[in-house]
């Protein structure tokens, strides 16, 4: 007969073993602090709308998407570039996407520097969105993924896809589905925009997906998926092939990886509503996408505010100079985040 004494200390170290566990992917450093007021200035007195996805372009610079000064149809505001390529003070270089995109939501730079943009709403009366595009460098389109205006199932038709990712080889992953009830799949194309497969469907088991919201890929190959209304990040092959899930990175919103593999998190939804991750702190974590340890968290300062649905970044990136910026919905600015005791010691420029 098993002793009762022994089975409560069982139990009792297996509730400080989920104390720690809890304690380690929640409650980490925050080796940020934030840049106040705005640091981008908008051309001819213009107001910034919700943005919800940046990325990193190289040479100190980032790429912003910015929904027209709201957070409805940019086809709305013929005259407004939704897209921005900003310097690391602030200064906008070039902008371009007036009349082409209904609702920017994912972004990606490719290899070779391209830019890709995953339209998630559209217009069907305008024949604009649900799709991805590709933009050189200067803005100019290069291809387009799904049907303009149209929303659906099938290879080339998506209903709100949420991200996309380029793989080294050039093939193409896109994110497809806005909401809980939706497409809830990976699909996958060549490098010439051709359909080649896809994989998840909808549900709460291990390769099943609600809400597809953010994609990344790390240096071994690894498919990192924003499983959002599930609160986890789910791992696949390129072959769409289901290797782990992780939870600890919180309820993501977006994810980033850079060339070392560090990945930043931004969960803009933990704690916002019933079932949506209860008892997590909503912010941006940072650590390895080899390991899967966390190391580092920036808070949403409103975490004790209970927001509607979201608060701070969705999207998210970092420089090489170790700024993070996230892309805010609710709060409608672009954050920037730059590693403490910076103005104290501010590093040489060449």
């Amino acid at each position: 007969m098993i002793n009762k004494k022994i089975i409560a200390n069982l139990l009792l170290a297996a509730t400080a073993l989920t104390s720690v566990v809890a304690t380690t992917s929640v409650a980490q450093d925050n080796p940020y602090e934030a840049i106040k007021g705005e640091w981008i200035t908008l051309p001819d007195g213009r107001q910034w709308g919700s943005t919800s996805t940046v990325y990193y372009a190289g040479n100190g610079n980032i790429w912003v998407a910015e929904r027209c000064g709201g957070n409805g149809n940019c086809l709305d505001t013929p005259d407004i570039d939704p897209i921005m390529l900003v310097d690391v003070d602030g200064n906008i270089l070039k902008s371009f996407g007036k009349n082409m995109i209904v609702w920017p939501h994912g972004m990606h730079v490719d290899p070779d520097g391209n830019l890709w943009i995953a339209d998630a709403r559209g217009d069907e009366k305008r024949k604009k969105g649900h799709q991805v595009l590709k933009f050189s460098p200067d803005g100019e389109l290069l291809m387009t993924i799904g049907t303009a205006g149209v929303a659906g199932r099938d290879k080339y038709i998506f209903d709100q896809p949420c991200d996309v990712a380029v793989a080294p080889n050039g093939d193409i992953f896109v994110a497809d589905g806005h909401e809980a009830g939706g497409n809830n799949r990976i699909v996958k194309y060549n490098s010439k925009g051709e359909y080649l497969m896809e994989f998840g469907d909808t549900g709460a088991e291990r390769g099943e997906l609600s809400e597809p919201h953010a994609l990344a890929i790390n240096s071994q190959g690894k498919l990192f998926v924003g499983d959002r209304q599930n609160s986890r990040i789910q791992i696949f092959d390129l072959e769409g092939h289901h290797l782990d899930q992780w939870t600890q990175f919180g309820r993501p919103s977006g994810i980033y990886i850079d060339k070392n593999d560090i990945m930043y998190v931004a969960d803009s939804e933990s704690n916002t509503g019933w079932h949506r991750n209860p008892g997590w702190e909503r912010g941006i974590r940072i650590g390895s996408s080899i390991t899967g340890w966390v190391t580092a968290f920036i808070p949403d300062p409103n975490n004790g505010m209970e927001p509607r649905y979201t608060s701070v970044a969705e999207g998210v990136t970092a420089d090489e100079a170790g700024n993070v910026y996230g892309a805010e919905v609710l709060q409608k600015r672009m954050r920037k985040y730059i590693p403490k005791g910076y103005f104290a010691t501010p590093p040489k420029r060449n």
